[in-house]
């Protein structure tokens, strides 16, 4: 059986979430973010008691499912900003999401905008702008090497985007001592 979970966004996430399967003795065959797959179908009682120890984590197991589609496509971004920067410069984000979903991208965009009330791009935006903001505090990277990370096509063009999300110019985010940034599942 496969039970798609809202926010887990961290290898945390799956450690909290196959620790709460395996206190329950659920046996999972995969524990992904986003997902879990059981060996054997689960009755209402169990979904029910994973249901609730779910939600004191913070996570939502979701039964919908245009709600499953959506949380896989953003799941599908975390995934690729957080873990595989690298990845942007070597694909399309579009043709990477339509494939790993099997989907046509216009219907998954559709949907999507239809969800959350914003569309997969401006996701896709939000997540690299949390993740400059990372880095930036951090400060481990330059800025230039930031945009080279996150395949942006200047240096111009991150400060413009970062400047439109947050209202911030990167170098006026750094100065800041309050932390600004949003956590992302929150995104």
């Amino acid at each position: 059986m496969t039970l798609y979970i809202k926010n887990m966004v961290c290898d945390r996430c799956k450690m909290v979430t196959a620790d709460l399967f395996k206190k329950n003795n659920i046996k999972t065959i995969k524990v992904d973010l986003g997902l879990v797959e059981t060996e054997s179908e689960l009755d209402e009682k169990q979904i029910e008691v994973i249901s609730k120890g779910l939600k004191s984590y913070g996570f939502e197991l979701l039964d919908d499912k245009r709600k499953q589609i959506v949380h896989i496509i953003k799941t599908t971004i975390i995934e690729l900003v957080q873990t595989q920067p690298e990845q942007l410069k070597k694909i399309n984000p579009s043709v990477y999401i339509a494939e790993k979903l099997g989907r046509d991208y216009k219907y998954l965009t559709t949907l999507f905008s239809e969800v959350e009330g914003t569309t997969i791009e401006q996701f896709l935006i939000n997540q690299k702008i949390e993740k400059v903001k990372e880095l930036l505090v951090y400060d481990e990277y330059s800025l230039s090497q930031i945009a080279d990370l996150l395949y942006y096509s200047s240096v111009q063009h991150l400060s413009m985007q970062f400047k439109k999300v947050t209202g911030l110019t990167p170098s006026h985010f750094k100065l800041l001592k309050e932390n600004k940034r949003i956590s992302i599942n929150q995104i």
